[in-house]
């Protein structure tokens, strides 16, 4: 089955570098360009992409609010974002309004498809730890309100214990492997409870988790880090 991928770049020659790298693949399908922010949400609602390759700097509707709108729309959307910093505010923006990962704009061709694919059949392209990095640098910029997470997140009730603690796990950007250890359970196990984790709460992927446990006040940055 062909994967559906929208373009949005103000870059002509990128844009079609991307492309020429896309439709090299048998399975993957380029079904519009769009050359700003305001440009791709309303081609996103036209074309319902499987993904959308979101620049994130662009004039006009940048690609966080871009990214925003598309998700809004149409949560089925998976988006990845483009950077060239792979630790900076608008990658941690992106995060935070839904994107699924951000690549760097000189990613290598077969990075890219790889990237495409892993977020099309509905994973995360980048690690619970870059994004746990992410979010203790930009952490004052996190809404830390004084409603009590169980207020702004009730379905967190819903978690039994071993879900909870798995969770926390993933907030702290550790692998499924990882918490197999940790938990002395199989990575099957740990792999059921994210997935029971995620359809609690409501989320597309683990990326979505570290945000939501930051944002709940569950893990506090910098907390098991070591500063």
């Amino acid at each position: 089955m062909s994967i559906s991928v929208l373009l949005a770049d103000d870059q002509p020659l990128l844009r079609r570098g991307f492309r020429m790298i896309l439709e090299a693949e048998d399975d993957l399908e380029v079904v519009g360009e769009a050359a700003d922010g305001a440009e791709a949400v309303d081609l996103a609602c036209r074309c319902a992409p499987d993904v959308v390759l979101m620049d994130i700097r662009m004039p006009g509707t940048d690609g966080i609010e871009a990214t925003r709108r598309i998700i809004g729309a149409d949560d089925a959307v998976r988006v990845l974002v483009l950077t060239t910093f792979d630790l900076d505010e608008y990658a941690f923006g992106a995060l935070r309004a839904g994107a699924s990962g951000f690549l760097l704009k000189d990613v290598r061709p077969a990075e890219l498809v790889a990237a495409i694919r892993t977020v099309a059949s509905g994973d995360a392209v980048i690690s619970p730890r870059v994004t746990r990095r992410l979010l203790e640098e930009y952490a004052q910029v996190l809404p830390l309100s004084d409603v009590r997470q169980a207020d702004r997140y009730p379905q967190l009730a819903t978690l039994t214990e071993r879900e909870r603690e798995v969770l926390l796990a993933v907030a702290q950007g550790l692998s499924n492997a990882e918490i197999a250890v940790t938990q002395f359970v199989s990575e099957a196990t740990v792999k059921s409870h994210v997935g029971r984790i995620l359809s609690k709460l409501g989320l597309r992927d683990r990326v979505q988790v570290v945000v939501v446990a930051y944002e709940a006040g569950l893990v506090r940055p910098g907390a098991g880090s070591g500063h």
